[in-house]
């Protein structure tokens, strides 16, 4: 998914400090085989790129929420940063992607150099998978690592882990419904589309975060409630602009194509109420379809809009935006931090990128 401006940047406390991290691990790597060391190496180069969109998150709202205990929060960024990377690796693997920000991914480089060192491209292409795979089991296991070794009283620490047990288990569960639903074997509802949306987006990209920061803040536990509930809506507003970005999007603003999501047969909730057009059938053949040319994907598009998918998602946004407004209104939370709410919002409804 793209990554919404949310503040401030990224401190340099937090770089150092997962710098020190990611380079303790890489050189332990050193004792083991140069491939093990490299795929430290290629980690390392990915986990500190990026816009940094959670960490900034949870840093911010500690802030905001009073928070005192600046290295517990570094790490939680840290661990919360670790876990994105772990993520977005495994999903690559799963949409058989070669790809990341324009450069060749985990699974990509290490395939690509197992062809040329002459491996069979089966063999290449699953070297490169395993690579990826165990990258990801690695980055998954240092986020709780780091989580487990803050150096908070028990009963933070053990919130804190709860929180990403809690994240991890939610997001497979979002994955693993978008793949079915990605195979078309049923019709998905808009309540389907949506349910997989709270699960792999909102749970980890935006409760997780501010939750780990209210908790390491010391904030009440009904306040921590009311910050999980805004959040999820938060996270379901920015991946709505985000799938009505991926096929009716500025390529130059976005970086990327807008017919990627229909060749692959991303289930969004634009297609789900697409569906329904009896003009579908005439374009049905071409979603979902890899070798989908220039024109047919803008048949796609013309009948998804004709069917009023577009302006459905839209006016769904708007209302969800003016419920979270309510909720933030409504809501415990203290100025700075229903200020940085209300911008997140905004930034999520608006962004063109």
């Amino acid at each position: 998914m793209g990554d919404p401006d949310v503040g401030v940047d990224v401190t340099a406390v937090f770089d150092a400090r997962l710098t020190e991290i990611l380079a303790h691990r890489r050189g332990r790597s050193q004792a083991f085989s140069a491939p093990y060391a490299q795929l430290w190496d290629a980690l390392e180069r990915m986990a500190l790129g990026g816009k940094k969109v959670r960490p900034r998150l949870l840093l911010n709202a500690h802030t905001a929420l009073g928070g005192t205990d600046e290295r517990a929060a570094v790490d939680a960024a840290c661990a919360i940063e670790l876990l994105h990377v772990a993520l977005v690796i495994h999903d690559d693997v799963i949409d058989r992607d070669l790809v990341r920000r324009g450069e060749m991914n985990i699974t990509g480089r290490f395939a690509s150099e197992a062809l040329l060192r002459g491996a069979p491209r089966r063999a290449a292409h699953a070297w490169g998978e395993s690579s990826s795979l165990l990258a990801g089991d690695l980055m998954l296991t240092l986020a709780h690592s780091v989580l487990a070794r803050l150096d908070v009283d028990e009963r933070r620490r053990q919130a804190a882990l709860e929180i990403f047990d809690e994240t991890v288990f939610e997001s497979a569960a979002g994955e693993h419904h978008d793949v079915w639903l990605s195979m078309h074997l049923e019709s998905a509802t808009s309540d389907d589309v949506l349910a997989m949306v709270d699960q792999k987006t909102a749970a980890y990209s935006f409760q997780a975060p501010l939750t780990l920061a209210a908790v390491l803040a010391g904030a009440p536990p009904v306040l921590v409630a009311e910050l999980a509930v805004i959040a999820r809506r938060i996270g379901v507003i920015y991946q709505l602009r985000d799938d009505v970005l991926g096929v009716f999007g500025d390529e130059r603003e976005t970086g990327k194509s807008t017919s990627s999501d229909l060749r692959e047969g991303k289930e969004t909730l634009l297609v789900s109420y697409a569906r329904s057009d009896a003009a579908w059938a005439t374009v049905a053949p071409y979603f979902g379809d890899d070798e989908m040319s220039a024109s047919e994907g803008e048949s796609l598009r013309r009948v998804i809009e004709e069917s009023g998918a577009l302006l459905f998602v839209e006016s769904l946004i708007s209302d969800r935006c003016d419920e979270v407004h309510r909720l933030i209104r409504e809501s415990q939370l203290p100025a700075p931090m229903a200020e940085q709410l209300v911008d997140l919002v905004s930034t999520c409804r608006t962004r063109t990128s």
